[in-house]
């Protein structure tokens, strides 16, 4: 009899155990989220935009999300600069080439906590056909139990910087018209499922 709950109890400890680790996945709120950029214009102004419609999720065992993996993928037919003859000239040849790029994605090849709530996130941004390494600025700004959805929710806000002459991206553009340098930014909600 002893042995038989010695048994149990290491089998329900293993069995706790493995769950614990078990990846959690959180989905992006889309309703609650937005994915955006920044360019300056002229070198005097910055004019931003977004992407309306994305998919994002994140995979992680551990709550403190060190070991994440980040995925998301955008359509680039939703790009929004508040200004309908910019947002077609952006879908056209001259910029993100939509009909031949539809789609911009990223994956996450490895996260560095840096502090209680920073990450450094490398990993590869495909669009306009080239895929390159990246490393984007996480802060998780908290998880909390959404009230409407009784659901585990995260807030992120996540910063990094492109250049667009490396996915060439309006290459016809001198930088005085409009910069290399392209601000990435995200305030996003994730959900777990």
């Amino acid at each position: 009899m002893k042995k038989l709950f010695l048994l149990a109890v290491v089998l329900s400890t293993t069995l706790f155990a493995f769950k614990a680790v078990a990846p959690a996945t959180w989905e992006a709120d889309t309703s609650h989220s937005k994915l955006g950029f920044v360019i300056t214009h002229l070198l005097i102004t910055d004019v931003e935009g977004s992407f309306k419609n994305f998919q994002s999720t994140l995979t992680s065992s551990k709550p403190d999300f060190s070991d994440a993996v980040v995925e998301l993928t955008a359509d680039v037919n939703s790009v929004n600069t508040d200004n309908d003859k910019r947002d077609e000239h952006l879908k056209g040849a001259d910029f993100f080439d939509a009909a031949k790029f539809p789609k911009l994605s990223f994956k996450s090849t490895s996260v560095k906590k840096v502090s209680a709530n920073k990450f450094k996130v490398n990993g590869n941004l495909t669009f306009h056909g080239v895929t390159k390494p990246i490393t984007l600025d996480a802060t998780l700004r908290g998880v909390t139990t959404n009230p409407m959805s009784k659901k585990a929710t995260a807030g992120f806000k996540v910063t990094g910087t492109i250049k667009r002459a490396d996915f060439g991206f309006g290459t016809k553009y001198a930088n005085a018209m409009l910069s290399d340098e392209v601000t990435l930014n995200a305030n996003t909600e994730f959900v777990k499922k």
